[in-house]
C-alpha cells in the first residue's frame, strides 16, 4: 500500500468529523447530501440537510414534490439550479429506475445534475466501486504531495490530479473501502491542507510530502485567474396595495429560475433616486395612480460566481395599480414568507421588516 495511504487512514480514524451522511450507505443520502454541500460550506449545509431529508426521506418523495416546496426549503442556499436538477434527477429515477438509485457510475453519472465528482462520491461510498473523488479539496491535496505544476484549473492540471488521484485510490483497494479512501482524502483537504495557512505540521503525511518538502506549500496548487467578472444593477419595485404586494415567478434561465422577486427593473449603472420609477421600462410593465414613494433603500450587494449584483429597492404605495405583465399577482404580507425568495430579496425583507426578523 502506498505510504500515503498508510499514515493517512489511521489519522482520518481519529480526526474525521462527526457529520450525519458519515456512514450511511444509502445512495440518495449520499447524492443529496453531496449535492448540497456543493458551493456551500458544512456549517451552512448541515441544518439544510436535516431540514431536506426530513421532508424529502427517499426518491420517491422528492419526485412527488411540489417545485415550490422544494424551492422554499432550498432557500437561502444558493446555487438554486441544484435543487431543479434533483428534483428532475428523482422523477427520472423513478420513471427509468422504478424509484431504485442506479448502482453503476456510468448510470449514476447520467441523471440531472450530476458530474464526475459526485458520480464517484455515490458510487464510491454506496457500493464501493473504484472512482477517485476529485473535488477543490482532493485537488489541493494531490497538487501539494505530488507537487503538480500544472493549473489545476486547466484541462492538463485536471488530468494529472485525477491520475494522481486514482493512482491512490489503486494503491488502496486491498485493504480498505473505496468511500473511506475517498472520504479520508477529501476531509485532510478541508482540515488540514487548506487554502491558507495549512497545518503542515500536523499532516500525517507530510514528512513524503513534496511541496512541504520543498517548502513551496504556498505556492500550490497553481491556478489561472483570467475570470471576467461582470456587474449588475436591479431595481426592485416593492409595490405595495391595501396592504399586500406585486410578486412574480422568474421564468427565464439563470440562477433564480423559479424563485420569486418583485419586479424588477435592471439598468446598465446604478441611478438616483428619482430617475428610477421614470424609466421607460418601468412605464411598460406598470400603471399606477395616486402611488408616493415611502422610502429606497441602501444598496444591497450579492458576490456571485462571476457576478456582482448590486440591488436597491423602491418601496411605494399606490392607490390604484395595473401590471401589462400578467405574472404579476397580489401577495398579503402575512402569506409572503411562503414563497421562496433568493437571499438578497429575503435580507431586503427582514430589514425592512416586511419579513419576520432582526430589522
Amino acid at each position: 500500500m502506498h505510504k500515503f495511504n498508510e499514515l493517512l487512514y489511521p489519522w482520518y480514524q481519529l480526526n474525521q468529523r462527526e457529520l450525519p451522511w458519515r456512514g450511511v450507505s444509502d445512495p440518495y443520502l449520499i447524492w443529496v447530501s453531496e449535492t448540497i454541500l456543493q458551493q456551500t460550506r458544512v456549517s451552512q449545509g448541515l441544518d439544510y440537510y436535516g431540514r431536506f431529508v426530513k421532508r424529502f426521506p427517499d426518491v420517491n418523495s422528492l419526485a412527488g414534490a411540489h417545485e415550490d416546496e422544494l424551492m422554499k426549503i432550498w432557500e437561502g442556499l444558493g446555487y438554486y439550479s441544484r435543487a431543479r436538477n434533483m428534483h428532475e434527477a428523482a422523477q427520472n429515477i423513478v420513471k427509468v429506475h422504478n424509484g431504485i438509485f442506479p448502482n453503476q457510475y456510468d448510470e449514476i453519472l447520467k441523471l440531472k445534475g450530476v458530474g464526475e465528482y459526485t458520480a464517484a462520491a455515490v458510487a464510491s461510498i454506496a457500493f464501493g466501486l473504484p472512482y477517485a473523488v476529485v473535488d477543490g479539496n482532493v485537488s489541493r491535496v494531490m497538487a501539494r504531495y505530488f507537487g503538480i505544476s500544472e493549473a489545476v484549473n486547466t484541462t492538463t492540471g485536471q488530468k494529472l490530479v485525477r491520475e494522481a488521484a486514482n493512482e491512490l485510490l489503486k494503491s488502496s483497494l486491498k485493504s480498505i473501502h473505496t468511500g473511506i479512501h475517498n472520504q479520508a482524502v477529501m476531509e485532510l483537504g478541508a482540515l488540514v491542507c487548506t487554502p491558507k495557512n495549512p497545518g503542515c505540521g500536523i499532516c500525517p503525511v507530510a514528512e513524503s510530502c513534496h511541496a512541504n518538502l520543498k517548502k513551496i506549500v504556498a505556492l500550490l496548487p497553481l491556478k489561472n485567474r483570467n475570470l471576467k467578472r461582470s456587474v449588475k444593477y436591479f431595481n426592485f419595485l416593492v409595490i405595495e396595495h391595501e396592504g399586500a404586494y406585486f410578486i412574480e415567478k422568474r421564468t427565464s434561465p439563470g440562477i433564480w429560475k423559479n424563485l420569486y422577486q418583485f419586479p424588477l427593473v435592471e439598468t446598465p449603472s446604478e441611478l438616483k433616486d428619482d430617475e428610477i420609477i421614470n424609466l421607460p421600462e418601468v412605464k411598460q410593465i406598470i400603471v399606477w395612480s395616486g402611488s408616493s414613494i415611502v422610502n429606497i433603500s441602501q444598496v444591497y450587494k450579492r458576490v456571485l460566481t462571476h457576478r456582482d449584483i448590486y440591488a436597491r429597492f423602491i418601496y411605494m404605495r399606490t392607490s390604484g395599480v395595473m401590471f401589462t405583465d400578467k405574472n404579476f399577482f397580489k401577495v398579503n404580507k402575512e402569506e409572503i414568507s411562503n414563497f421562496a425568495f433568493p437571499v438578497l430579496i429575503t435580507n431586503y425583507l427582514r430589514k425592512s421588516g416586511i419579513l419576520p426578523g432582526i430589522r
